[in-house]
């Protein structure tokens, strides 16, 4: 917050006069200052935040156009069975609604005159740590009505956010059955709903409920970024996935089928090449553990097949050829069978060029070349063709 020019006063050291103000209307007296001056503050200020403008704007043009709490008292009561009465957590979910009930919602002025008291004692606070952090020495009256400015700054900002946390558990109710339960999603919510307390300038003649619902849902969907999938996604690619899914379902609904990637791309303005990972990135894992069938007792697992495992026959065909060929290159001399082995990569995998084996053995590229040629001749006829003939069929 920024302060008023008027500050270095406030916080100066206070003496005591003949005919001083009585202690309450001492205190009456700092509060009156500390929101004159705080909203002086906010007036002087000509540009709004980024964040602030987007809030409102965006809560306000929001598809659902909902305007809940404050001026026309309309916002429905919640009840547990709204929610899903046969859930595990149902009786939680009841607890918890009948506890925030009890508040009851405010008018625009009330929220108006809280978010003053929360100014108000934002500013004490202020006055208070820097005349701490400088060393002065306030008056003990003057400081004593301070400390009740933040006292009271503090039991408004809870009364304006326990007057709201309704709204939070409406907007909550329409992320449940998106990998997280709904009392996740509350306590996400009541996240957002205090970052809004903090940033709401009443000044601005927002309704706090349009300002907070911005920031409700922003604090709920990156909780559902972090928290909901089994393998996290940056925030930035889960708006794209979530993007990308709409595109998909409006297409599907306008077109009557699935539409292609192509479209998907002309539509998105996301590159097609894009498209395949981000659809892949949105679909959410399944465990091989899963029980499947009427019964429910096989797993996932057992019925999928695994294209990577080797096949028996295959298997007992490689080490037979192995062993027969090991017999066979054992029939040449040594210089013979490394060229070989060296040559077509027997040992390692890895083949290696006739310069590569020439500087191995001080050969030319040529006399390799010759090695190479006599050694196959000798592998093509008599005993050892007959041996390694049957696996080239």
């Amino acid at each position: 917050m920024t302060l008023a020019p008027s500050m270095e006063a406030a916080i100066a050291p206070a003496t005591r006069v003949p005919g001083q103000r009585t202690a309450s209307g001492r205190r009456r007296a700092a509060t009156r200052a500390a929101q004159d001056t705080a909203q002086a503050t906010t007036q002087d200020t000509t540009e709004s935040t980024a964040e602030d403008t987007r809030a409102a704007g965006s809560s306000e043009q929001s598809d659902d156009g909902e305007d809940s709490a404050t001026e026309g008292r309309t916002r429905p009561e919640l009840t547990a069975e709204d929610l899903d009465a046969q859930s595990p957590a149902a009786d939680l979910v009841r607890v918890y609604l009948n506890g925030i009930g009890k508040t009851a919602l405010l008018t625009a002025a009330q929220e108006v005159d809280l978010a003053k008291r929360i100014e108000a004692g934002v500013f004490a606070k202020h006055v208070l740590d820097t005349a701490a952090a400088e060393g002065t020495q306030l008056d003990v009256d003057y400081a004593r009505d301070l400390r009740a400015v933040v006292r009271d700054g503090e039991r408004a900002r809870n009364h304006l956010l326990e007057a709201n946390l309704r709204l939070v558990v409406s907007l909550a109710k329409r992320y449940t059955g998106r990998g997280m339960p709904l009392l996740d999603l509350i306590q996400e919510g009541n996240l957002g709903l205090i970052r809004a307390v903090e940033k709401f300038d009443y000044a601005k003649g927002f309704k706090f409920s349009t300002y907070a619902t911005w920031w409700i849902r922003q604090a709920i969907t990156r909780g559902m970024a972090d928290q909901a999938r089994t393998i996290r996604l940056p925030v930035h690619l889960v708006e794209q996935v979530n993007k990308l899914a709409r595109i998909k379902r409006d297409l599907h609904q306008k077109l009557g089928r699935e539409a292609t990637h192509e479209e998907l791309a002309a539509e998105s303005g996301i590159a097609e090449e894009k498209i395949a990972d981000l659809l892949d990135h949105a679909r959410d894992p399944v465990s091989l553990d899963m029980p499947v069938g009427s019964d429910e007792e096989a797993p996932l697992g057992d019925f999928i097949e695994d294209d990577q495992a080797a096949d028996a026959e295959n298997t007992v065909i490689s080490h037979l050829l192995h062993d027969d060929l090991r017999r066979v290159l054992g029939t040449l001399e040594e210089r013979e069978q490394l060229v070989i082995r060296m040559r077509y990569g027997l040992d390692d995998g890895q083949p290696r060029t006739l310069d590569q084996i020439g500087r191995r053995f001080g050969l030319s590229r040529e006399r390799v070349r010759q090695i190479e040629r006599e050694v196959m001749a000798k592998l093509r006829v008599g005993e050892r063709a007959d041996r390694l003939r049957a696996y080239a069929s």
